[in-house]
C-alpha cells in the first residue's frame, strides 16, 4: 500500500468529543479516494490532518516509506510532499497563469522550471494561457491552474477540498470527467472531500462515507450506488448526471 492511516483521532480544543474517531484507511498508488459526508461530518478536518495543518490526538500516517505522524513523529506540512487544491483555488490575482504555476516549484534552473510549467499546462489543456491572469479565466480554467500548480512539484499526494463547489452546474459534468482524466494521466494519488454524491461516484475509485467523524462505509462507486441518500444530508444532482466509472 502507498498510504496507510491507522486510528487517526482529533479533538478540537473547545470540544469534549472527537471530531475524527479512529479513522483508518489504506490507499494504493495512483488511486483516487473520495471522503463523502455532509457539512460538519469531519471530512475537511481529515484533509487538514493529512496535510499537517492540524495536530492529531492519536494514530499514525505513513506516505510511501515515510512516517508523517505517529506517537513519536510529526512532519511539518511543507516537508510532507503533499499538494493541496483549496476550495477557492487560492490563485494569486496579481500573477499570471505561468507565475502561479511557477510558485512553489523546488530549486532548479529557470529553463527547467519553465519546461515543467509547460508540461503541466499541456496536461491540463491550458497551453497558450501562460500570460493570462486569474480574472481573465473561467471558473473551470481557474480550477485547472490550481491543479497544475499542485501537480507541478510532483507531490506524492494531492488533496482537494470540495473541488467543484465554485462551478456552475452546466460545467460540472465535464469538469469532473476532465479532473479524473488529468489525475489518472499523471498517475497522481488523490484524496478529495465532497458533500455531493455525484462528484464522488464520477471521480473516485473508492468512496469513504463518513458521519460525525466515523467511517460508515468504504467501497467502489458501483458497490455503494443507491446506499447514499439525500435524507442523510448528502447533496444529490439529477440522476441523469450520475456517471459510474
Amino acid at each position: 500500500m502507498f498510504i496507510d492511516i491507522q486510528n487517526m483521532c482529533f479533538t478540537y480544543s473547545n470540544s469534549s468529543s472527537n471530531a475524527v474517531e479512529a479513522f483508518t484507511l489504506s490507499v494504493n498508488k495512483g488511486e483516487i479516494i473520495s471522503i463523502l459526508g455532509r457539512s460538519g461530518s469531519g471530512k475537511s478536518t481529515i484533509l487538514r490532518l493529512i496535510a499537517g495543518l492540524e495536530m492529531p490526538k492519536g494514530g499514525s500516517f505513513t506516505l510511501g516509506d515515510k512516517t508523517m505522524f505517529d506517537k513519536h513523529t510529526f512532519v511539518q506540512p511543507e516537508s510532507r510532499g503533499i499538494g493541496m487544491v483549496f476550495q477557492d483555488y487560492a490563485l494569486f490575482p496579481h500573477m499570471s497563469v505561468q507565475d502561479n504555476v511557477l510558485f512553489g516549484l523546488p530549486k532548479m534552473s529557470r529553463n527547467d522550471k519553465l519546461k515543467r510549467v509547460n508540461e503541466v499546462l499541456e496536461l491540463v489543456e491550458l497551453e497558450g494561457y501562460e500570460k493570462r491572469y486569474p480574472h481573465q479565466l473561467s471558473g473551470g480554467q481557474q480550477q485547472r491552474v490550481a491543479l497544475a500548480r499542485a501537480i507541478a512539484p510532483q507531490p506524492e499526494l494531492i488533496l482537494l477540498d470540495e473541488p467543484f463547489s465554485n462551478l456552475d452546474t452546466e460545467l460540472l459534468v465535464k469538469i469532473r470527467e476532465d479532473l479524473r482524466r488529468i489525475l489518472k494521466k499523471a498517475n497522481t494519488t488523490a484524496i478529495f472531500v465532497t458533500h455531493n454524491q455525484n462528484d464522488a461516484h464520477t471521480l473516485a475509485d473508492r468512496i469513504v462515507k463518513i458521519k460525525d467523524g466515523v467511517i460508515e462505509q468504504v467501497g467502489r462507486p458501483c458497490d455503494l450506488l443507491g446506499s447514499l441518500t439525500d435524507a442523510q444530508g448528502i447533496e444529490l444532482l439529477p440522476n441523469k448526471e450520475l456517471v459510474n466509472v
